[in-house]
């Protein structure tokens, strides 16, 4: 089942990833900076007195929702996608549950960019996980001011990759709106994801250019 086949990796053919564990020894493995950020969908309301039906709720959406968490490398290429959970439980509860914060314990090497929804573990595992730096306050100097707006958009432009990774999901419809049960969106979710990693896996790496100053003597003085 497509479900089962796993992530594409890029330039490994045949090598498939289809747990956390797998996802993080990848990562250390080959080096690579992980960007982590989380994404929506709606989905049908429960009928009314059944349990737990507030558990899908979302707090942002005010809708019923399931969340996911993405996972792409710094070229915004998919390596998972997954780890579904009602739409009430928030980002940070889920890196916690579903076992990202103990792999990251056991993978030190491993580093990931997130968004402000995971500051709590950046300030946690500060070595590790880089979240968007804490607002100033109003009286603070401008200096720090325009310092806190610089290493934002930094961090923001390192991270905007994974959310390309997820705009690619949302042009499946049934990963704008699930209108199926609930119980198979999870399978479904991950058929889809795994194609578009096998996508994402072919587009060829891209020359990172350095943006530091050379000095070249002249050779004339």
């Amino acid at each position: 089942m497509l479900a089962a086949r796993g992530f594409a990796v890029p330039d490994r053919p045949g090598v498939r990833l289809r747990t956390l564990e797998d996802l993080f020894a990848y990562a250390e493995a080959e080096d690579v900076e992980l960007r982590v950020d989380g994404a929506q969908t709606q989905v049908r309301r429960p009928r009314a007195g059944r349990p737990g039906r507030r558990a899908f709720v979302s707090g942002k959406r005010r809708q019923n929702t399931i969340k996911t968490t993405t996972f792409s490398d710094g070229q915004g290429r998919m390596l998972l996608s997954g780890v579904a959970r009602p739409g009430r439980m928030h980002d940070q509860a889920a890196l916690r549950t579903e076992g990202i914060a103990e792999q990251l314990r056991l993978h030190p090497s491993v580093k990931s960019q997130v968004d402000a929804g995971y500051a709590g573990l950046a300030k946690e595992i500060p070595r590790q996980v880089t979240a968007p730096p804490k607002k100033p306050k109003n009286e603070a100097c401008d200096g720090d001011k325009r310092a806190w707006h610089e290493a934002r958009r930094h961090q923001s432009s390192a991270r905007i990759c994974v959310e390309h990774t997820n705009a690619e999901l949302r042009q499946w419809a049934p990963l704008r709106r699930f209108t199926g049960r609930r119980e198979i969106y999870e399978e479904t979710h991950l058929a889809i994801a795994g194609l578009v990693s096998d996508r994402s896996a072919q587009r060829p790496n891209r020359r990172r250019t350095s943006t530091a100053l050379i000095l070249v003597r002249n050779g004339a003085c």
